[in-house]
């Protein structure tokens, strides 16, 4: 496949549809510099966005987080979405709406008069971990941690904040592993570079507190899936050593959607349990309908 810079169809820039190829930033755009960039990732299904009000609301607020105002409101934004999608003729796809600080008359680390630009991409997008939809993931563990949110903004999506992701994933790659689990920074588990996780035990299901890490739309809605079915649900912390005692675990995310976790690191095994299978059944169904 031709890389992501060279493609057919329409990218929707600052307010207008332009082709693929000129889609373009300057290099002085200060969100490549100091990473002042917000996105969103959103699956398309049968034509329709899976919450997309919901992620346009948040793009919105992690600009804010940012001191960063958009220039967009959520109707606009939304729009845009949709003209997308119409423009490259696309019913099942995965969208990216990503807003930063671009070129202007600040080139240093502040940037108040350079002006807030916006981009609307969308793509075919299959399993984001392959074959592991079915079989079940297996993740190192991160050497990298989740900072406290005193340092960091984050309940925002930026994209400053994956720096370490990235890193993290690197490093699972060489491992030959789908992706890592991140402990926060008091060592609690936190999540997986770009997925929420949950685990089964007994029946019921566990899950870290969002206190220092995005709380997920798809991590909110499979939450309340569970609810629906009847099962308890502990949002809590949890240690790195309650992992021996889990029987099943399961990553979320757009991207992600369900995805079962067969192993994390050399130590802990998880079974592709009929909890696993039901919720992503369940999760498929609901996007779907």
């Amino acid at each position: 496949m031709a890389g992501y810079d060279d493609r057919d169809g329409q990218i929707w820039m600052d307010g207008k549809l332009v082709p693929w190829r000129d889609a373009n930033v300057h290099i002085l755009t200060h969100a490549l510099h100091y990473a002042s960039a917000v996105f969103e990732g959103e699956r398309c299904y049968n034509g329709t966005i899976f919450k997309g009000r919901e992620h346009s609301e948040r793009l919105i607020r992690s600009g804010a987080l940012l001191d960063m105002p958009l220039p967009y409101t959520a109707d606009e934004i939304d729009a845009a979405k949709a003209l997308v999608l119409e423009a490259n003729g696309m019913r099942d796809a995965y969208v990216r709406v990503v807003a930063w600080r671009g070129a202007g008359e600040d080139m240093g680390v502040a940037s108040a008069r350079n002006p807030l630009r916006m981009a609307v991409a969308a793509w075919e997008w299959g399993a984001y971990y392959g074959d592991a939809k079915t079989s079940g993931a297996k993740l190192d563990i991160a050497k990298w941690r989740r900072p406290s949110p005193d340092t960091i903004p984050c309940k925002a999506k930026a994209a400053g904040l994956y720096m370490i992701c990235t890193m993290s994933k690197h490093a699972a790659a060489a491992k030959g592993c789908s992706d890592a689990m991140m402990l926060d920074y008091r060592g609690y588990v936190a999540e997986a570079t770009g997925a929420n996780i949950f685990f089964v035990k007994d029946g019921e299901v566990h899950t870290p507190l969002p206190d220092c890490f995005l709380d997920g739309i798809t991590r909110q809605t499979v939450i309340g899936l569970l609810h629906e079915k009847g099962i308890r649900v502990h949002e809590r912390h949890i240690k790195p050593e309650e992992l021996e005692g889990f029987e099943q675990c399961w990553l979320t995310g757009t991207a992600a959607e369900v995805t079962p976790v067969g192993q994390i690191g050399e130590d802990f095994r998880f079974e592709v349990g009929a909890l696993t299978r039901d919720i992503a059944e369940t999760y498929e169904k609901l996007v779907r309908s």
